[in-house]
């Protein structure tokens, strides 16, 4: 299965001047984090206008609730190609409307672990987003667990630690690290 047209690195945009550098990258597919509804349509639509594709972070967003209804606005109104949250019910959504659909996964410890995994079999999202992406370990028995295209994230700061990653079973890693931006 090809994932985000192959590319190993997705960019998680925290800034204006991160979400410049993505447009006038080689990457199709970015994440956004932490902006402003008001902003939201203006951002998504000049990422199409440059070809990209963004999945957006629901709850990082300002001004929206971060529940079903924030995923309905967002898949009418806006648009995008996906939609990423901790929270099911917006997972849930995001499926209902053919949007690509990302559970965020924090590794905190071994029982929310566990009931993360009992939702997401529920749920069944296109990919599990974990955090953090450094621990490869994890990042293979939840793959195995769920059988569900990984993304690592979080603490990702190095080539090495890509590798790891990928090595461990994840398909491609997000971070808003731009150093690792560079294809290679």
């Amino acid at each position: 299965m090809m994932v985000f047209e192959g590319q190993k690195i997705v960019p998680a945009l925290r800034n204006m001047k991160q979400f410049d550098q993505f447009l006038r990258s080689d990457y199709t597919y970015g994440v956004l984090l932490d902006t402003h509804l008001g902003q939201l349509k203006g951002i998504v639509g000049a990422s199409e206008k440059a070809g990209k594709k963004l999945l957006i972070h629901v709850d990082l967003i300002q001004g929206l609730k971060h529940d079903e209804y924030a995923a309905e606005f967002i898949s009418q109104e806006i648009k995008p190609a996906g939609l990423i949250s901790t929270r099911s019910n917006v997972i849930a959504k995001a499926k209902q409307r053919n949007l690509i659909a990302v559970q965020r996964l924090f590794l905190l410890d071994t029982s929310a672990l566990a009931k993360s995994l009992e939702f997401i079999k529920k749920i069944r999202p296109d990919y599990i987003e974990v955090l953090p992406g450094v621990v490869p370990s994890l990042i293979g028995e939840i793959r195995k667990e769920t059988d569900i295209p990984i993304l690592a994230g979080g603490f990702v700061r190095t080539h090495e630690e890509v590798d790891a990653a990928i090595k461990a079973g994840a398909a491609a890693i997000t971070s808003s690290e731009t150093s690792l931006w560079k294809k290679g």
